[in-house]
């Protein structure tokens, strides 16, 4: 998400805003896990508590959101005021989660003319990732795009539902939102992935901040310090671990001018380190066993998230239960793949076979194999020379032209991704790199 002062641009196919890299040294698919996790474990509760905890979680549910790609007989979001017994849902998932950096209602720290001039209205789309989760379960994989890609978006219904937004073959990505909305953000990332998204969610940084809170903060490895007083609160944090708490969690994941290189590619690296870090907690640190934190949670995620109308209270709890007997090892982090723009340094576009490579495991449903390092400001400090691959077997990735979306399917056989994609899994413990 931007760290400096902007005025946002509003009218479609408005110029794009400028996000460079400093000239020398830039929450979520967990968030779905996180937010379905808590719900599921407070159905299973004690009857009564279960039934006004529901209930009030529901209540902050925002189902505002209509895609384009649609779930057959999925009924509207917020008509349901009880949730039935459910299993796992059936089949794969792929949901949006978009972070949008517009300040607009949040009041607080961003009640100043400076953050409302900064952004306001609908946002940009500067934190944008696509949880996928395999036909079986068995895997996952966690994409994030970066906001100073430049892809061709293509015409999105307006919000209005009069007619459409002109798309451009050319255009930074992070601007997709501000055009049309989620639904914008979503089609953009059906054209450069090939996969159909029928959930998706908005969240704003109000609901980071929060969320952080409601697990306790999160405990994250610093390699070096980090420091950056481009955000808000400003960052001044020591080596070694930290517990990264509300606002100043949100500053951690925002930071640009404190991570890696002081770029965009960096900021998503050093995001994998938060985000791995808190599905370890989720998972293995005693979060999913408290039912107080899990309420707390579902309650922070759902008070500052829009939903899209494919998701309702029950899907969410499907979401979560078909997660549940992943693995940390088997929940992959990976940032799509580019290459600087040859028109502008500081921008960047698909690294084409790579990208290629990346798209065919989404839209085959394969589990994936990191072979790249972790990122431009993330290290793995028990990392070996060359990743050694465990069961299932690897396959080597061959770059194509990605299938349209069909229903693949199911295979137990991993293909290996090539060196230029970074990321880690969500059970590498990681540490972030400082830009000091």
């Amino acid at each position: 998400m931007t760290d400096q002062p902007r005025r946002h641009q509003r009218a479609p196919g408005a110029t794009a805003i400028r996000h460079g890299r400093l000239p020398r040294r830039r929450a979520v698919g967990t968030v779905a896990k996180v937010l379905a996790a808590a719900v599921a474990v407070l159905v299973v509760s004690t009857t009564s508590i279960a039934a006004y905890a529901v209930w009030d979680v529901t209540r902050s549910v925002k189902p505002t959101i209509h895609l384009a790609a649609s779930v057959p007989g999925t009924k509207t979001a917020g008509k349901t005021e009880v949730i039935p017994s459910v299993a796992a849902i059936d089949g794969g998932v792929n949901l949006l989660i978009t972070g949008t950096d517009s300040r607009e209602g949040l009041g607080g720290i961003y009640n100043s003319r400076a953050e409302q001039n900064a952004s306001s209205g609908a946002g940009n789309n500067d934190v944008t990732m696509l949880l996928h989760i395999a036909q079986d379960h068995k895997s996952a994989m966690v994409v994030s795009f970066p906001r100073d890609l430049m892809v061709a978006i293509p015409s999105c219904p307006a919000l209005n539902g009069k007619g459409t937004i002109g798309g451009t073959s050319y255009a930074q990505f992070n601007t997709a939102l501000s055009r049309a909305g989620v639904p914008c953000v979503a089609l953009t990332v059906q054209k450069l992935t090939g996969v159909t998204i029928p959930y998706a969610a908005e969240i704003n940084f109000s609901g980071v901040s929060a969320m952080s809170t409601a697990v306790g903060g999160v405990s994250v490895c610093l390699a070096t310090p980090v420091k950056d007083k481009y955000t808000n609160p400003p960052l001044n944090l020591p080596t070694g671990e930290n517990v990264l708490v509300g606002d100043q969690a949100l500053s951690f994941l925002r930071s640009r001018h404190g991570v890696g290189d002081g770029s965009d590619l960096g900021r998503i690296s050093n995001q994998q380190v938060f985000l791995s870090a808190l599905a370890r907690k989720v998972v293995s640190g005693g979060v999913l066993g408290n039912p107080l934190q899990l309420y707390g949670l579902a309650k922070a995620a759902t008070a500052n998230m829009k939903l899209s109308d494919t998701l309702d209270l029950t899907t969410m709890v499907q979401i979560g239960l078909a997660l549940k007997d992943t693995g940390l090892d088997n929940v992959v982090f990976v940032q799509y793949p580019s290459v600087t723009d040859p028109n502008d340094v500081n921008r960047v576009v698909p690294a084409k076979a790579a990208a290629t490579a990346l798209s065919n495991a989404l839209v085959q449903d394969v589990p994936v194999v990191l072979t790249g390092t972790t990122g431009r400001a993330a290290q793995d400090p028990n990392a070996t020379t060359t990743p050694t691959p465990t069961t299932p077997p690897v396959a080597p990735a061959t770059p194509a032209t990605p299938a349209a979306p069909a229903t693949p399917a199911p295979t137990s056989t991993a293909v290996a991704l090539p060196p230029s994609i970074t990321g880690q899994t969500a059970a590498q413990q990681t540490c972030t790199k400082g830009n000091n």
